[in-house]
């Protein structure tokens, strides 16, 4: 996956690695005019066009494996099975990513109608959709803010963990990459793993969650509701067709969506030319610059191309995605140097990531105290 070593604009020409700049000369009106004005409008018949699709694949995939899988001989089959939950896994992220954008209010132009497709969407793939879509704005309203970010908020390097300093070799990453992409996802909304810290214990499920406020209550255990709905349906499947049926044709290629959600938001958010900023230097814009987009080849387009145009999406979240890529090449003159796309293949990314962002640290010799960069260990 990815598609490194293309060039096609400046950005793509210098060190990858070397840091951004902090201060940016434009202002959110200056890119918001360069974006033509089509880019913003949001049509329910064309998003809906890629829900139906995306369905059409998944019930594609699904009838091939739960077909022709069973009737493969042993060695066969068990080759046969990865490669469809990698295919189901990957058709059922570009739904997730619909689910989304449902939540950015960029689906349609009626907020119930998107908050019905996404909870739909995210419900089926055991996502609590109102819960994380109130999360997942404060992490856009608060982007690499060391105090108030909801998710990646890195250690400064005295907190590094004892069992971090341990892993940190070869295998001990391996076991750190697994973990992260398998368990991450769950963990994050069960505990608020790797999430903002709170005065109590905070997860997503509880609409008592200091996570949450008054008004979005609710609507969190709306979503209780939901997973409650699926998980029911889930065992009624493993009494109709048995726990194995249901977990090679749902389970895991579900397990699959969550983890290319992790491994596509820790690269977006993990790398060495991006800044963190304590409450001292953060700002909206600053933070909201502070991510890189990132080539998964082939899968860009499966995933709705958020893979890619996701500096554009903390600028200005409720731009759909097929208008996403032409709104990114918009703004991009205006951003200069500000703009980062990294085509290094995702898994040599993800093992440098792994390798170089450890904890971070300010620059001793630099005004900005503030302002946060990552190092390794």
């Amino acid at each position: 996956m990815g598609a490194g070593g293309r060039m096609s604009d400046p950005s793509e020409g210098k060190n990858i690695l070397e840091r951004v700049p902090i201060d940016p000369p434009f202002t959110l009106s200056d890119l918001k005019k360069a974006i033509p004005a089509h880019c913003f409008e949001r049509s329910v018949i064309r998003s809906s066009y890629y829900v139906v699709h995306d369905l059409i694949v998944a019930y594609v995939f699904f009838f091939l494996a739960n077909t022709y899988i069973p009737l493969l001989p042993t060695p066969w089959a068990y080759l046969a099975w990865p490669v469809y939950w990698f295919c189901q896994a990957s058709i059922l992220t570009g739904l997730w990513v619909i689910g989304h954008e449902c939540g950015h209010h960029a689906f349609s132009d009626y907020q119930l109608i998107d908050d019905a497709v996404g909870f739909v969407l995210h419900s089926a793939l055991y996502t609590p959709y109102f819960s994380w879509k109130y999360s997942h704005r404060n992490h856009h309203a608060n982007t690499n803010s060391l105090d108030n970010d909801e998710v990646y908020i890195p250690k400064r390097k005295a907190k590094v963990a004892v069992y971090s300093k341990l892993l940190n070799n070869p295998p001990g990453r391996v076991f750190t990459l697994v973990f992260r992409l398998t368990l991450g996802f769950p963990l994050y909304l069960l505990t608020n793993i790797s999430g903002k810290k709170y005065g109590r214990f905070a997860n997503h499920f509880d609409p008592l969650s200091p996570i949450f406020t008054e008004r979005e209550r609710i609507q969190v255990v709306i979503s209780d509701f939901g997973i409650l709905a699926v998980l029911y349906a889930t065992k009624l499947l493993v009494e109709a067709k048995g726990a194995a049926w249901v977990t090679c044709m749902y389970l895991i290629p579900v397990l699959g969506v969550h983890m290319f959600f992790v491994l596509i938001t820790y690269l977006h958010h993990t790398h060495l030319s991006l800044p963190h900023y304590d409450s001292t230097e953060w700002n909206w814009i600053r933070g909201a610059l502070s991510t890189i987009d990132r080539d998964f080849g082939f899968l860009n387009r499966v995933f709705h191309d958020v893979t890619h145009t996701h500096v554009l999406h903390h600028l200005i979240s409720y731009i759909p995605h097929y208008h996403a890529k032409e709104a990114r090449d918009a703004i991009k003159p205006v951003l200069g140097e500000f703009y980062k796309i990294d085509r290094t293949p995702i898994f040599k990314a993800m093992w440098r990531e792994a390798k170089e962002c450890i904890y971070i640290e300010p620059d001793e010799d630099s005004e900005h105290k503030g302002t946060y960069w990552y190092h390794k260990m």
